[in-house]
């Protein structure tokens, strides 16, 4: 296997543990791939995926190997990547940012503007994805994450505590003035299949099946039904405090959904220039909004 496409392809159905998958990853077309992969198994001699009912790939004994060989070449790769990366001065060139749609939504963009005033060299590709992206294989440069970086090899800065409350609008509210009374409303809520939220696993906790009306796995179609009067919504307070159609159901931030706003890079990336520039600008100006993140009402 002298050509790093083909070990590119095969950890790409690895990975994804199909061939439409695969090809997803690597942006190519389901029959580009079919034809790579049937020309590689031809070359080898040997199949490097048993194919199974509902398209699903496994990979054989040869395959694993050969996947696992792709990994090592992978992490070699990107690390020569990140050191010449890392020592770039230049204030030009590409960056590509990961965030979740709720911040991506209004706030980054507003900070995105000012930092394209200061850095016209600089192109930034805003990747809109509530998945947590891989900083070690270049998948983002930057991660705005609701969470501290656990990993050893990431650095990043502390930018705010994120609260979170109910919102609905007001005319839901009428009559409701008790906290109790509010769990006999209808509400917002997750689809069934999500897992590690932490607002939905405390409406799971709270809630009975039956009261919420509406699911969503996005947030941002979990506000619009809020403000669209469907049912009560567990929200941000930066995404709800500033819409004019809701208010707060609960007055004050519910503790155990508060969390941490950090801006995260590879510990390789962070000398970068365009890294620095983006922490200097973006990262200052969302720290400056500490309170608006908090929840902190004036």
């Amino acid at each position: 296997m002298d050509n790093w496409n083909d070990l590119k392809l095969v950890l790409a159905i690895q990975r994804s543990g199909s061939l439409g998958g695969g090809a997803a990853l690597l942006k190519i077309d389901h029959s580009t791939a079919f034809r790579r992969l049937n020309a590689l198994e031809k070359k080898l001699g040997t199949r490097l995926f048993e194919r199974l009912p509902a398209g699903v790939y496994l990979p054989t004994p040869l395959g694993q190997k050969a996947g696992q060989t792709a990994e090592r070449v992978e992490t070699e790769t990107n690390a020569l990547d990140r050191d010449i990366t890392g020592e770039d001065r230049r204030l030009v060139g590409n960056l590509r940012v990961t965030s979740s749609e709720t911040l991506a939504y209004q706030i980054v963009m507003q900070q995105l503007v000012q930092f394209r005033a200061r850095h016209p060299g600089i192109t930034v590709e805003l990747l809109v994805d509530n998945r947590i992206l891989s900083l070690s294989r270049r998948e983002a440069d930057i991660a705005l994450r609701v969470a501290r970086p656990r990993e050893p090899d990431l650095f990043g800065r502390k930018l705010a505590d994120v609260a979170w409350t109910i919102y609905a609008r007001p005319e839901l509210l009428r009559g409701h003035v008790e906290s109790a009374e509010l769990w006999q409303l209808p509400f917002v809520g997750w689809t069934a299949e999500t897992t590690g939220v932490a607002a939905s696993d405390w409406l799971t906790d709270i809630l009975a099946p039956e009261a919420i009306v509406y699911r969503a796995n996005s947030l941002i179609s979990q506000f619009s039904a809020a403000r669209e009067g469907i049912g009560l919504a567990v929200l941000p307070c930066y995404l709800a405090d500033p819409e004019p159609d809701l208010v707060r159901a609960i007055q004050q931030p519910i503790p155990e959904l508060t969390r941490e706003l950090w801006m995260v890079t590879h510990a390789d990336l962070q000398r970068t220039a365009r890294v620095r520039a983006f922490f200097d600008s973006v990262g200052q100006g969302l720290s400056q909004q500490q309170k608006m993140f908090a929840g902190l009402l004036d």
